[in-house]
């Protein structure tokens, strides 16, 4: 059975090889017959975290379902220049039509994943989770979040669907704080019981409206752009009544200071958006 995370991947994967391929990898058909068969090694050529060994067969069985592949390494995992990450064994016609997509995607998750991990060896003894962001490339948000939570990060919401966030703009254009919350409380209530709302605060002011009026509505509390110190005292004001997020500008110099206010949460977008793409390549092997 096709859960939920591989048939998202499966139509990213169509989508682009029909980019990739188009109507033939001609560099391919015009000189290796359909039937030969191959074997090559996904070697890695920079130090960080690996990500994306389970996308790749995940990727290589979807288009030939009897390949052989043999993992040398897993998905979270320190990788030293000069290791094998895995070893795949099928036709030479789909080896070298998959290679960039593969590539492209391992590159990238494992510099999201090695990015993370400085993050959250950060927060080590502290309680507070780290949160990526929507801040993702279009298409590829997936793989972005997946490569995030191999780095030891939580997954914030997926999109526009699965959450309701009263952001800024939502609460300027809804004529305020209390009538957007009033209005999504409703419109939960009316249509998605289980969506649950988070709200954005921009000020200590703004945290004592939501305690006012959130009791049963609101989930959680975005502290939006806070100093640490106004950080600790909205959680001290919040009490646990709500579920804290501290958001905006935050980095690898100040998460600690941040993670000891107490907060529940703090989300970072360059996670992903900030993230270098990591050396890999899949070298063919031949025997002489």
């Amino acid at each position: 059975m096709i859960n939920d995370f591989d048939e998202r991947l499966f139509k990213l994967v169509d989508a682009a090889l029909q980019e990739d391929v188009g109507d033939g990898d001609h560099s391919t058909l015009c000189c290796i017959p359909a039937d030969v068969k191959g074997r090559a090694v996904l070697k890695i050529k920079q130090d960080g975290v690996l990500a994306g060994v389970d996308v790749a067969e995940k990727i290589f069985r979807y288009k030939k379902t009897n390949c052989s592949f043999v993992r040398h390494k897993s998905d979270g995992e320190e990788m030293k220049a000069g290791e094998v990450a895995f070893e795949v064994e099928t036709a030479v016609h789909v080896i070298l039509q998959l290679e960039r997509l593969v590539l492209n995607c391992m590159q990238r998750m494992s510099g999201i994943a090695t990015q993370t991990k400085l993050y959250t060896d950060k927060l080590k003894g502290y309680k507070t989770k780290l949160l990526d962001t929507r801040k993702t490339t279009p298409n590829f948000r997936l793989l972005e979040k997946e490569a995030v939570r191999i780095g030891g990060g939580v997954n914030h919401r997926f999109g526009l669907f699965d959450m309701i966030m009263l952001k800024d703009n939502h609460i300027d254009y809804s004529g305020g704080l209390e009538a957007a919350i009033d209005r999504a409380a409703r419109y939960v209530q009316l249509y998605l019981p289980d969506l649950k709302i988070e709200v954005e605060t921009r000020s200590l002011e703004d945290v004592q409206r939501v305690l006012a009026i959130g009791k049963g509505k609101v989930f959680r509390v975005m502290l939006d752009n806070f100093k640490p110190e106004e950080v600790k005292q909205a959680v001290d004001m919040i009490g646990g009544e709500f579920e804290t997020e501290a958001s905006g500008g935050i980095n690898l110099d100040t998460i600690e200071t941040y993670a000891a206010t107490g907060v529940d949460y703090v989300s970072v977008g360059g996670l992903i958006h900030q993230a270098k793409s990591l050396d890999l390549s899949l070298k063919a092997v031949i025997h002489k």
